[in-house]
């Protein structure tokens, strides 16, 4: 039998394949609203220092504010652990899993707490994106139509990588991005036959018109930057090496702080969350570039210009502040803190060469728009990923080539640094947790073959 009969079909199997396409099209198109209302929320309740803000100030202020992120930290984190387990951290991992029939969604209570847990969470101002739990609402979304209208195994794990491009596409507007994750990112796992494949095209592009039909059109993050000289490629692929190793070093510093925050949560329930917690609300008052998910940061000191120095130390507050809220046990993601850390990076970069080549025409902005698809190689190892999601999130698509030249550097020194991809370490953690044996065939570490 061949790849087409597998999936539930034969070779011009018009009505099989109709079907299938309109069933990613459904999960894309619900995707698209619950994830738009997913992030709607988290914007309106964001702002909520400046609520705050109307009734204390001083140090009150900042007591209050840490108070409230402890305990907003704490209740998405009981919700996740009273009810769905696996609904903490991003969730992609747990997708590949149920792709590769090891993990099961069980979206009935992965989805309502994913949704109010990640609300919690991340307009508490934990530094966390909203692309992973969107990853993962969509899938369940996908799930939760496999069983209510059925199919093969194989289009079950079609819709389940469907629905995760549209929960990505929904995230960033990219919906470009979001099929390449599919091929690049869970190529082990998914199911590829021309019907899955095109179910994740179709279900990408009904979750982004429904995104831009209540959000807009245009990119999430629009960064201007004109195309940089050839002259200056060799800094990209210098920046990439530096961002190779901080990824690598990221990666290991999450597993570090989640095996962490698991034993001090198996000891002392709740008290790592709650110091997160606890520090996270503190810096949202006194450095609020230092925490949230980072989208509103990359916009706002892209166009500054800020010291070398001054930007050092908010990347160094934002990769801790990172490796503490993904850690703590709540619902979210890795993708958009890492850009805004790759951006301070990048920006710091381009003021170090700019004092070594003070007449080279330096634009830090084209410098912080490639670090964003390096850093996030460099972690999740998907170079063809980060170039396109970083072009459709910015609009920068000049800047391609010094894009494809920082995520090759970044991938190539991440790999020869030791560095494994985020996922599939978080992927290994959860199936030793779960204590789930991968077939002798799967047994390879993904990446480094």
């Amino acid at each position: 039998m061949d790849a087409d009969q597998l999936a539930g079909g034969f070779p011009g199997d018009a009505p099989g394949e109709l079907r299938f396409a309109t069933l990613a099209a459904l999960a894309g198109a619900c995707t698209g609203l619950v994830g738009s209302i997913f992030h709607l929320l988290i914007d309106r309740l964001i702002v909520w220092p400046r609520w705050l803000g109307e009734v204390v100030e001083g140090w009150a202020l900042v007591g209050a504010a840490a108070g409230v992120t402890l305990v907003c930290a704490v209740l998405s984190a009981f919700l996740v652990r009273r009810v769905a387990p696996e609904a903490a951290g991003s969730g992609v991992q747990e997708i590949e899993g149920a792709m590769e029939g090891l993990r099961e969604v069980r979206w009935r209570r992965v989805l309502p707490t994913k949704f109010v847990g990640g609300v919690v969470a991340i307009g508490s101002g934990l530094a966390l994106g909203r692309e992973g739990p969107t990853i993962h609402i969509g899938a369940s979304i996908s799930a939760a139509s496999a069983e209510i209208f059925g199919g093969t195994e194989l289009e079950r794990r079609g819709l389940l990588a469907a629905g995760a491009a549209a929960g990505l596409a929904c995230a960033f507007n990219a919906p470009v991005a979001a099929v390449l994750f599919i091929i690049e990112e869970t190529h082990d796992e998914f199911p590829y036959t021309f019907r899955t494949y095109m179910g994740v095209i179709v279900a990408a592009l009904a979750s982004t018109f429904v995104t831009q039909l209540i959000g807009g059109t245009g990119p999430d993050l629009p960064l201007s930057a004109a195309q940089a000289p050839l002259g200056q490629l060799p800094l990209f692929f210098a920046l990439g090496a530096v961002l190779g190793v901080v990824g690598a070093g990221l990666n290991a510093s999450i597993m570090w702080a989640t095996a962490l925050g698991a034993r001090c949560q198996r000891r002392a329930p709740y008290l790592y969350t709650a110091a997160v917690g606890l520090a996270v609300g503190a810096l949202f008052i006194l450095l609020p570039w230092a925490v949230t998910g980072g989208e509103s940061v990359i916009l706002e000191i892209a166009p500054m210009d800020l010291g070398v120095g001054a930007l050092l130390v908010v990347a160094a507050l934002r990769f801790l502040s990172l490796v503490g809220s993904y850690s703590s046990g709540v619902p979210g993601g890795v993708f958009a803190p890492i850009l805004a850390l790759a951006a301070c990076v990048g920006l710091a970069f381009a003021g170090m060469a700019r004092l070594a080549a003070p007449d080279a025409a330096i634009v830090s902005t084209a410098f912080a728009i490639a670090a964003m698809g390096g850093l996030f190689t460099a972690s999740v190892r998907a170079p063809i990923v980060g170039v396109a999601l970083t072009m459709e999130l910015t609009g920068s698509y000049a800047l391609a080539m010094p894009l494809m030249a920082t995520c090759v550097a970044a991938n190539l020194v991440a790999q020869w640094s030791g560095g494994r991809p985020l996922y599939a370490q978080l992927l290994e953690r959860t199936l030793a947790e779960a204590g789930v044996k991968r077939p002798a065939d799967r047994a390879a570490p993904k990446g480094l073959a």
